[in-house]
């Protein structure tokens, strides 16, 4: 479980996950070493997975953000969650999958450079074994794009 410490100390690295121990320390009020041992109880844990940077995907051409739901048939579900699962891992423009209830089976996140490559995406989603329908929704503008829950609804020891 977590305390309010490590809420704090989430939320700087959340913030900035390049940020130093010595400034999380003085953000907490902690010295640095026990910032430190916390960081690492909290990787071990699982409860900090990995560090990343994070890119500006229109800044570097990717202008083309879209949501992909995929459908398919009930007989051939294994061998359809398979593929797409396949497909998704391989490809780099698919930045999210996610299994979902409903009547699809999947939601994908793509970032492509055009609309020319989400075509060629959704060609060769609806060739994949078992899978029936694709439903696309394109992206106008994003407001909010966190990566992962905020610090602020994590569970907190009493």
């Amino acid at each position: 479980m977590l305390d309010q410490t490590d809420k704090k100390i989430i939320a700087c690295l959340k913030q900035n996950s390049r940020m130093n121990a010595s400034a999380i320390g003085a953000e907490v009020g902690m010295s640095v070493s026990a910032v430190i041992e916390r960081i690492k109880k909290l990787e071990s844990a699982g409860i900090i997975k990995k560090y990343t940077v994070v890119l500006d995907s229109e800044k570097i051409g990717l202008d083309v953000c879209a949501f992909i739901e995929v459908g398919g048939e009930h007989q051939k579900y294994a061998e359809s969650h398979l593929q797409v699962q396949e497909y998704a891992a391989q490809n780099q423009q698919i930045v999210e999958c996610h299994v979902i209830t409903g009547s699809s089976m999947f939601i994908l996140k793509v970032v492509t450079g055009s609309m020319r490559d989400l075509e060629r995406i959704l060609g060769e989603l609806q060739h994949l074994s078992g899978v029936t329908y694709t439903r696309t929704s394109i992206v106008l503008s994003t407001f909010k794009n966190d990566l992962g829950p905020s610090a602020d609804i994590l569970t907190v020891e009493p």
